[in-house]
């Protein structure tokens, strides 16, 4: 039976992410109802994970840490997955799900999910059978093959890729696909103009799977999703905040939270690249610890309080640096140092360049050696 959600993506993040939200929505009668997961690749662990969910079986999400104080390890059963299926072998059920059933989507696919294929041409209208290969242009040939079916019906899209303006990005890649598959007017409009394409921003770790199916996150979590006329909401549920001003939430984590885990990174490297290192063991050396509490204090909260922005960033600091000192998680500072010069440029440029176009008189010395690459981990 067809489900209210179509979930791309079986991974580890949105189990213990959505799929919970969704789970612990039901119980209270807050969801709008189970989810279809959907299997886009031929890896054997996906395929694994896959079999698994199709049980239609509570799988574990096990919450490991530290929260507002207290010590967190404690296990939540998510029942919200009803039905599996994988695009290539199911695509007719798929397309039958999402012209009758389905009024929200939601997605977090690889790194590499919102690539095209050259695979796909616009024979795919005129042969909605056949399975596309990229992600974007299976979400055009099912949104046609809704628009053909009913039109009028609301549908809510959710991407929750690490991209800036998720929604919007990845309306703008399907309505340019569409245009250049010589879609009609009538359905390009249907796609921009009816179809709601959410700008969210996602904020959990999810630090391993567990087999076949579950995972092991944080306590933390925070979705946080731009108001929309229109919109459909999967569920209601603590973590998930409505706001009008997605760019404050996306700027906290990028600054506060983002640019710690590069900044220690700058400091592992700095001392030597010790091997193995983890975030806790980090931020239990004082020669690490000190000036990133430095950085934050004297660099980055001083941008916020010129932002008008002071309160919310130091509660959210705390919550950083309590997620930071989770004693479970195993958050590698030699993972976090790959692609560490774009990482600094994303993370703590941004910072950096607040300051100059609003001449603030803050040093930001730390900062600047890290940008610079002559950090020698001496104090100023």
């Amino acid at each position: 039976m067809a489900q209210a959600i179509l979930q791309f993506g079986t991974g580890r993040f949105l189990q213990a992410y959505v799929d919970l939200f969704v789970s612990q929505a039901l119980e209270a009668g807050q969801a709008i109802g189970g989810i279809t997961v959907l299997q886009t690749t031929g890896n054997p662990q996906s395929s694994a994970r896959l079999l698994a969910l199709a049980r239609a079986e509570p799988y574990p999400v096990l919450l490991r840490g530290l929260r507002h104080g207290y010590r967190i390890d404690e296990t939540v059963h998510v029942d919200s997955v009803r039905e599996a299926l994988h695009a290539d072998r199911d695509w007719a059920d798929v397309l039958e799900a999402v012209a009758t059933q389905v009024q929200v989507i939601v997605s977090n696919t690889a790194d590499a999910g919102y690539a095209l294929s050259d695979a796909d041409t616009a024979d795919l209208f005129r042969q909605p059978a056949q399975t596309p290969r990229s992600f974007p242009a299976k979400l055009l040939v099912l949104l046609h093959h809704r628009w053909r079916q009913q039109p009028d019906a609301p549908l809510t899209l959710y991407p929750c890729e690490l991209v800036s303006r998720n929604g919007d990005t990845l309306r703008d890649l399907v309505v340019a696909l569409g245009r250049e598959w010589g879609a009609t007017p009538e359905f390009t409009n249907y796609l921009g103009g009816h179809c709601v394409w959410v700008n969210s921003m996602v904020d959990r770790i999810v630090s391993s799977a567990l087999d076949p199916v579950g995972a092991v996150a944080e306590p933390y979590a925070l979705w946080a999703i731009e108001q929309q006329t229109g919109m459909v909401l999967p569920c209601t549920h603590p973590a998930i905040v409505l706001t009008d001003s997605l760019a404050t939430f996306e700027r906290r984590k990028l600054w506060l939270l983002n640019l710690a885990h590069t900044f220690l990174a700058e400091c592992w490297i700095a001392q030597g690249s010790l091997p193995g290192q983890t975030v806790l063991q980090a931020m239990d050396a004082p020669s690490m610890r000190t000036p990133l509490e430095a950085v934050w204090l004297e660099e980055v909260l001083p941008v916020f309080d010129a932002e008008g922005e002071a309160d919310a960033a130091r509660t959210y600091l705390d919550e950083v640096r309590e997620r930071l000192l989770n004693p479970f998680l195993e958050h590698r500072l030699s993972d976090i140092a790959q692609n560490h010069a774009q990482k600094k440029q994303r993370r703590m440029a941004p910072v950096v360049a607040c300051v100059e176009e609003r001449s603030l008189t803050i040093k930001q010395v730390r900062l600047r050696a890290a940008l610079a690459g002559k950090y020698d981990d001496q104090p100023p």
